[in-house]
């Protein structure tokens, strides 16, 4: 049965540290909180355009009871941006691999947003073995899906290098806007815009540019998530402009066992527009889970 609610709940935090790992030359800072020396961790993965800042709140929640971390990816955040990194799904998960093996992770509680979906389920696949149980926040695998309209300018040539060029504070906003439609916090729009330099700008277009079709991910991957039938829990802001609330329902033919949460009025962000909502349904989830 999905659920449509808004709740509030209140909950310990723990102190969250600052720490950077660097795998292949490539520097990751990350967001830790809670037991460091355990090798089961709930790992965030922030998408497009997100950073390890994305989770804080989570993050320190989590550590209440659990170890967490949340990296920025490479081309994102505080990250180093190469010209030379694989700016592709299967590059980001073996990055991700990467980081997870320096921190000493060996099993994993995914908590994916957005293009973090991608980048973390892909190394699932790679390593079912190390997955404990799944979080999809506005993400998941979406057979039939196509790219939204902001993904096509980006994967357009030329369109996506002028997109970027002519895109002030401002537009920066109102673009957020139109995929939250409450509204993100003042804080995190100006930290996402200062963010999103060059070598961002460059990871996103490349990134885009090298997927071609997003709901592959599903008939490749799909047999495999619905056969290891991990728990999983899928929250969605109903409002997202970019990724369908239809496609919730549809996680569990992947996910069998997945408890499915809607948010109505939040959009593509709901951990930021209605951070408490989100917190009610992600803790309980985390604690009844026997490694956490």
């Amino acid at each position: 049965m999905s659920m449509r609610r808004s709740t509030t709940t209140t909950t310990n935090s723990a102190e969250v540290n600052r720490g950077q790992v660097i795998h292949q030359g490539i520097r990751s800072p990350y967001l830790e909180s809670g037991n460091r020396h355990s090798d089961e961790a709930v790992v965030f993965v922030h998408g497009n355009p997100g950073s390890s800042e994305d989770w804080r709140d989570l993050v320190g929640r989590v550590g209440s009871f659990a170890r967490s971390v949340a990296p920025d990816m490479p081309g994102f955040g505080q990250a180093d941006k190469p010209k030379d990194f694989d700016y592709t799904v299967e590059g980001y998960a073996r990055h991700l691999e990467g980081i997870l093996n320096h921190l000493g992770v060996q099993r994993a509680h995914l908590v994916l947003h957005d293009f973090g979906g991608a980048w973390g389920l892909a190394w699932a696949a790679q390593h079912p073995e190390r997955l404990l149980s799944v979080t999809l926040i506005n993400i998941g695998l979406m057979p039939g899906y196509r790219w939204h309209y902001l993904a096509r300018i980006w994967r357009t040539p030329l369109l996506g290098e002028l997109f970027f060029a002519t895109t002030t504070r401002t537009a920066f906003g109102l673009s957020l806007r139109h995929g939250n439609p409450r509204g993100l916090p003042k804080a995190m729009v100006d930290r996402m815009y200062r963010d999103l330099d060059r070598g961002t700008k460059r990871a996103v277009l490349r990134l885009y540019r090298a997927t071609n079709n997003p709901g592959q991910m599903a008939e490749m991957l799909g047999p495999l998530f619905r056969q290891l039938d991990v728990p999983a829990l899928v929250i969605w802001g109903a409002a997202d402009p970019y990724v369908p609330v239809r496609f919730a329902e549809r996680q569990r033919a992947f996910f069998p066992r997945a408890r499915i949460v809607i948010l109505e009025q939040s959009g593509h962000w709901p951990f930021a527009d209605d951070p408490e909502s989100v917190a009610g349904a992600l803790i309980p989830f985390l604690q009844k889970q026997p490694e956490a």
